[in-house]
């Protein structure tokens, strides 16, 4: 895909990444740690995320191909229905659109999260094997803490 180019997608991956950027908010600044700061020698690398961040990055990831591959299901179900025509399934579902929405869900989940919002991505990600109710279960993201 050349840069500046526009990516096409159907209806059901648009609900995709819809839900992806809905659920998990928008961008938040990065901060970018100080070379040579602490203790460690030059060239180590140190994690400097917090052990909830840690643990939002390891379900995102987890979740991210799952996610991807009920993308690819949703038009594989739109070319069955004869919603899209093949051409439009393979231009949808190309590598590059599939790096794509991987990415674009990680830019999504990538923001400051509660623990609780946290603990959703994990239980969505355990319990929850089919596509339907993964998405139903994310949509928990949103809720309110009681």
């Amino acid at each position: 895909m050349k840069p500046g180019s526009r990516v096409r997608v159907s209806v059901g991956m648009r609900s995709f990444i819809f839900l992806a950027l809905v659920a998990c908010g928008g961008s938040k600044p990065k901060t970018e740690p100080t070379p040579g700061s602490g203790s460690e020698p030059p060239g180590v690398v140190t994690d400097t995320r917090k052990p909830i961040e840690i643990r939002r990055d390891t379900a995102c990831e987890k979740l991210k191909p799952r996610l991807v591959q009920c993308a690819v299901d949703d038009a594989k179900a739109n070319l069955e229905a004869g919603k899209i025509k093949k051409e439009q399934f393979d231009k949808d579902t190309a590598p590059e659109i599939r790096a794509k929405l991987g990415q674009k869900w990680m830019e999504g989940c990538s923001v400051e999260m509660s623990s609780r919002q946290v603990r959703v991505l994990e239980v969505c990600e355990h319990e929850e094997q089919q596509c339907g109710p993964l998405l139903s279960c994310l949509e928990h993201l949103n809720e309110k803490a009681n």
